[in-house]
């Protein structure tokens, strides 16, 4: 059973019934207005504290609630598999990391899982981190350097971009990593294998996705349970890769 959060100055600590696969109980939080904390602040902090998966991630020994993202969308498509090598695009905290080390089985001694992130984080055992931006110009030959060379099975980028305030330039900064990660997917990917990454609704450009198209055998948007119904997020699934168009 997950352990309770920890009190914090201001929150009132009462069990619910909410319950969701892998956990029995949720215990819910109430942070009060006497915590000093500006409205938007508190209710953020109420919303996270409750959050079943943010619970469900602590139980269960992973970095983030992200992490139940991949596991859903991987539960559904069947991605990850023993013995694939797989590089994770803006890997911080790990969460990421931590699911494609499991269901690939990469060994501690010679890892097959690869990640980047320019934010430091701990070492995940079976994976090895760069700590880099991946937007450097010799980021993608150290990925596959880090790889012994091998064209990685897959190729995972949860990247979203510093936040600015500007809703618009928030939206267009995270659209172009997504443009950079599948431009290096369809560079480095084996045929056969596969690309997803974050995007936003109605953010994908035409362009992209018609050469995404014809580099894959089927391409198309999921949002998984464990992203929030709010969040504009969704992840852009590109599967059975034929070779980089022309």
């Amino acid at each position: 059973m997950a352990k309770p959060p920890a009190k914090r100055p201001g929150a009132n600590k009462s069990s619910a019934s909410k319950t969701m696969p892998g956990q029995t109980r949720v215990l819910r939080t109430k942070v009060t207005k006497k915590s000093g904390l500006k409205e938007s602040s508190r209710r953020w902090l109420e919303r996270h504290l409750n959050d079943p998966y943010v619970q469900r991630s602590k139980a269960e020994g992973f970095r983030s609630r992200a992490a139940f993202k991949l596991i859903e969308i991987d539960d559904r498509y069947k991605l990850l598999k023993p013995g694939q090598r797989v590089i994770d695009l803006g890997c911080a905290p790990g969460g990421w990391c931590q699911v494609a080390v499991a269901r690939t089985k990469s060994p501690e001694d010679a890892p097959r899982v690869v990640g980047i992130d320019y934010l430091g984080m701990d070492a995940v055992p079976g994976a090895q981190v760069l700590m880099m931006d991946f937007l450097d110009d010799d980021a993608p030959a150290k990925l596959l350097e880090a790889l012994g060379g091998e064209a990685p099975d897959l190729v995972l980028s949860d990247m979203a971009a510093p936040t600015t305030g500007h809703r618009q330039t928030d939206h267009i900064r995270t659209m172009h990593l997504c443009e950079v990660a599948a431009d290096f997917a369809m560079e480095v990917l084996r045929p056969g294998g596969h690309f997803l990454a974050k995007t936003f609704q109605g953010g994908t450009e035409n362009e992209l996705l018609a050469q995404l198209k014809r580099a894959f055998t089927s391409v198309h948007h999921v949002k998984p349970p464990a992203s929030r119904d709010e969040s504009a997020e969704l992840y852009l699934l590109a599967r059975s890769f034929k070779g980089k168009p022309v």
